[in-house]
């Protein structure tokens, strides 16, 4: 994708950034015991929120799961996963937000990541290495853009929501600091990650199940050197969703890794489609 199609996606495909504010929200309730249909309102806990019962929760859960297992690939399946079982650990993602004075600016401020809300070119301007640059540069050559990250809908917390909405909204910046690309390997490697450092379920399954999807050759690169790393890097580094990438752009990146206590990756992978830029 190129930067020139990076900037038609910006009008055509992205959002504006939103506030997780409460929203009234009608739904029609039938009552069993008469079968008449009657409305009800209630106070949404934000924009496109999805009220559900525990139950219901656990037969999305289940229901993502399967179709999720079936085709990794299928983000808007991984999604639902995430926001049905990843309650405790978002909790705790968002305390460690909270403990960190850059992490509560971002609860406070809320910022967006997407196409509506970047510079293109005033990145593309960055020279090679600055996050800005790097960023930009992985989006191209993965063919990859912010605005495919689903809107949280099953969170019954509108700042918990939030938090999930900045993991989905950081995993491509994830990919950029750890020089991972988007293929099988690389997506499996910043699931361990990601595992390691969230402790959501929805990354402990993929980090499970993801190896299966891989070659002989690639298994051996993820146990004998890309797992233990993203492991080891993922429990020892600063909370990623505590960083206001937004206004680091131009900061250097292995200088960022080194702020995060995150080494650099012992393999080196190529995006599936690599592009001069």
């Amino acid at each position: 994708m190129s930067l020139s199609l990076l900037s038609r996606s910006r009008w055509s495909c992205s959002r504006l950034r939103y506030p997780f504010i409460p929203k009234a929200v009608c739904v029609n309730q039938v009552h069993s015991s008469t079968s008449v249909l009657t409305d009800r309102c209630y106070e949404g806990l934000y924009p496109g929120h999805i009220l559900t019962t525990p139950f219901q929760k656990a037969l999305l859960a289940v229901g993502s799961g399967v179709a999720a297992l079936h085709d990794p690939y299928r983000h808007d399946m991984v999604a639902v996963l995430g926001e049905t079982t990843g309650h405790l650990a978002l909790k705790n993602l968002r305390e460690k937000m909270r403990n960190d004075p850059e992490g509560l600016t971002i609860l406070t401020e809320r910022p967006r990541i997407r196409l509506s809300t970047l510079d293109l070119k005033e990145m593309a301007s960055l020279p090679d290495g600055s996050l800005g640059r790097e960023y930009l540069r992985f989006l191209e050559d993965n063919l990859v853009t912010p605005d495919s990250r689903a809107d949280v809908k099953f969170v019954d917390d509108e700042e918990l929501a939030y938090v999930m909405q900045r993991y989905r909204e950081v995993h491509d910046l994830l990919h950029t600091l750890l020089g991972m690309p988007t293929n099988m390997l690389g997506e499996v490697a910043v699931k361990w990650f990601e595992a390691a450092q969230t402790g959501l379920p929805m990354c402990a399954l993929g980090a499970v199940l993801g190896p299966l999807r891989l070659n002989a050759s690639r298994l051996q690169s993820l146990f004998t050197s890309l797992g233990p790393w993203a492991l080891q890097n993922g429990r020892r580094a600063r909370c990623v969703l505590s960083i206001f990438y937004e206004r680091r752009w131009s900061q250097n990146i292995e200088d960022l890794r080194q702020e995060l206590n995150i080494e650099t990756p012992p393999v080196t992978l190529t995006a599936p489609s690599r592009r001069n830029i």
